[in-house]
């Protein structure tokens, strides 16, 4: 009883971050009828719709809210955290945040050309971790939308073992663990260089460890590397 009191206090919180009482989070949430589904259902639809309907992109930046990036339709791994995080506490799914940083290597391709050479040679990371069935399962596989994913498969048809790059770190590149079925999943775990531990919300991590980008980097990122970040990764899924 404790344990699950402490569960409610911490990991079903709303925040600035996790604001999952924004309108678009609870119209989301009617449309797609997820209260009328099991704890093991509304984890898988909410993962899959992550994964796949908000699509792999990079947003402005790492800490804004749910309600943002429902509304941008795409995301990273901190951003599509944010959102799944958000999504499964407004289900009454407790979740809390894993705060990482990861190799820069494991972005190459998906990033090219200068800002990849300025890059930080580690770049922070998170995946959320949800409460079910009596333990804390990982949640990371969410991160590139099947299409994406689908066709670097396809165009490295020739790896089935491990692959590093396209925002890809994996040992099993043929059939990665990225379909809910109760257990942990990954897509760039693999990548994975320091490790900051639990939070119980993102906005906890960001207020300690900040963010990727500052100063003129942001300034260049947001008005222009991302853009021509995404259309390379639309270019990538289109198979062009």
């Amino acid at each position: 009883m404790q344990t699950e009191t402490l569960h409610q206090q911490q990991y079903l919180a709303t925040t600035a971050i996790l604001n999952y009482q924004d309108d678009s989070i609870q119209a989301l949430i009617r449309s797609r009828d997820w209260k009328a589904l099991s704890d093991y259902e509304r984890i898988g639809a909410v993962y899959n719709f992550v994964r796949d309907e908000i699509a792999f992109g990079y947003n402005v930046g790492d800490a804004i809210s749910a309600s943002d990036v429902l509304r941008d339709g795409y995301g990273q791994c901190n951003t599509k955290t944010t959102l799944c995080m958000a999504l499964l506490r407004s289900l009454g799914i407790p979740t809390r945040f894993r705060g990482l940083t990861i190799h820069k290597q494991l972005q190459k391709g998906a990033v090219t050309g200068l800002w990849y050479q300025i890059a930080p040679a580690e770049i922070i990371h998170s995946w959320a971790e949800v409460w079910y069935d009596g333990r804390w399962i990982y949640l990371e596989g969410f991160i590139l939308d099947v299409p994406y994913l689908s066709a670097l498969q396809q165009k490295f048809a020739d790896c089935t073992g491990s692959f590093c790059g396209y925002g890809v770190d994996t040992d099993n590149f043929k059939n990665p663990p990225v379909y809910w079925h109760g257990e942990d999943t990954y897509i760039q775990h693999k990548g994975v260089v320091r490790d900051f531990g639990m939070f119980d919300s993102p906005d906890d991590f960001y207020a300690k460890h900040g963010t990727n980008l500052k100063g003129l980097r942001k300034f260049m990122f947001i008005s222009i590397i991302r853009h021509l970040m995404n259309r390379n990764v639309a270019r990538i899924r289109s198979k062009k």
